[in-house]
């Protein structure tokens, strides 16, 4: 089947594709910013503003919190969780 549009038809050459790449990124980040002045208008309207930025100040706060401790704290070496348990179970018996 045959599109009935080409897209590379009149496109002279490699420089000719990246002007028409370049001119739909600059479509695309046109619309998108378009939308994102939207959304923050009709935020700026709302009378719960104040409590919105709150709760979205908790949740970055929160989200800060879980990667930090996905990725900055070493798990306690293995042979030091044994010794421990092996202490534990020590403890257990003599009382």
């Amino acid at each position: 089947m045959e599109r009935a549009t080409d897209t590379r038809e009149g496109v002279g050459g490699p420089g000719g594709q990246a002007v028409l790449l370049a001119a739909g990124l600059a479509d695309l980040a046109v619309t998108t910013v378009g939308a994102a002045f939207t959304s923050v208008r009709g935020l700026l309207r709302r009378s719960d503003t104040a409590e919105l930025a709150a709760g979205a100040e908790q949740d970055l706060i929160a989200r800060g919190r879980l990667a930090l401790d996905r990725y900055a704290a070493t798990p306690p070496a293995h042979l030091e969780v044994l010794a421990r348990h092996v202490i534990a179970q020590r403890d257990g018996e003599r009382v």
